[in-house]
Order: C-alpha cells, then structure tokens, then sequence
C-alpha cells in the first residue's frame, strides 16, 4: 500500500465540510481524514480554534504539497463555480474524486452516481437516476426513477426531483420544493429551481 492509502482530503471546513467528514467517517472506507480551506486557514492566527477541532492542515494553494498524501479528495463547497474549479485541481493533482453515501441512504443499483457526489442521510436516488459529477442529493431529497441531475447541481433537504426531470448543471433545488418534469410543449422546469 502506497503511502496514500485510504485518505481523504476536504476542500471546505465549513459546516457542509464537518458533515461530509462525518459522512465519510460513517462509511468507514476512508483512513486519515484532513481538510484544506482559505477560509479556515492555519496561516490566520484567528483560525486556531477551528484547526484544533479539526485537522485542518493549509489553505487551498497547499493541495499540491499535499496531493501524496492522500488518494481521495472531496469539495465541499456549495458555490458550483468554485466547485468545479477546485474538482479540476484535485484532478490536476491526480487525487480520486471520493463519493460520499451515508449508510442510510438509499441508492438504486441501477442508479449511475458520478465521482464527487454526496448522498447524504436518508436521501434516495431511485431507479434508473443520474447524478453529474460533484452533485449533492441533501438529507430527506428524493430523485426519482430515471431523473437526469446534471453535474455541480445541489438538491437541498426534502426536495424530489421528478421521474424523467432533467436538471440543468449547476442548478440548486431549493429545500422542500419539487423540480417537474419540463413538459413536452413548454420549458419550465418547476416550483423552486435556480441556477
């Protein structure tokens, strides 16, 4: 075993960074889990606080100097724009995108789940579904059979998307709200979707 092994690096300290933490420790599939975050950065005397209470090792421009050391990288950042730009620099860095499913989660066997995604508790993503690269299914959300979910995009708590909807990259789907199927004649997409 590479000096990699199971590790997982976290773009983002935040509070969607703790959970995915705490999702990925749930898996049990991960060894050493660290985080890197500008927001958070051990460089400002003001962040010691949250470094003690996590092992936050450096700011984003350090995944170079730390991309040996671990194999998998996950970002945990909502902004999709910057989403997608730090994906591609773990990509650069030649870390595997980790998908993170909590255990009470339930995915289709069927469902085809793209690399960087997170299905957190109690989320479903039924038959057939799609997710796009880096996409978060939020606790309670529901995507339904043969769904089509772009990449970036975030389906927040309690939404559903509808069988055979398809969402458009880097859409959000607000908390509780439904994201319908765009009828054959028209080009809305539903109650509570913005890009």
């Amino acid at each position: 075993m590479n000096s990699q092994g199971n590790n997982l690096l976290i773009l983002g300290a935040g509070q969607y960074g703790v959970m995915a933490a705490e999702i990925a420790k749930a898996m049990g599939a991960f060894g050493r889990i660290a985080f890197l975050d500008d927001s958070f950065c051990t460089c400002h005397p003001e962040c010691n606080d949250v470094s003690r209470q996590i092992s936050l090792i450096g700011c984003f421009a350090d995944l170079s100097k730390f991309a040996g050391e671990f194999q998998y990288g996950f970002v945990a950042i909502g902004n999709p724009s910057l989403r997608r730009k730090l994906v591609e620099q773990l990509q650069a860095n030649g870390i595997t995108l980790a998908t993170l499913v909590h255990p009470t989660a339930y995915v289709s066997p069927s469902a085809k789940i793209a690399n960087g995604c997170c299905i957190e508790p109690n989320a479903t993503v039924q038959t057939g579904a799609t997710l796009g690269l880096a996409t978060f299914v939020a606790s309670g959300s529901v995507v339904r059979h043969n769904a089509d979910v772009g990449e970036f995009c975030h389906v927040d708590c309690n939404a559903v998307v509808e069988t055979l909807a398809i969402v458009p990259s880097e859409t959000h789907i607000a908390c509780g709200s439904v994201f319908a199927r765009t009828p054959v004649n028209g080009t809305s997409h539903g109650e509570g979707a913005n890009a």
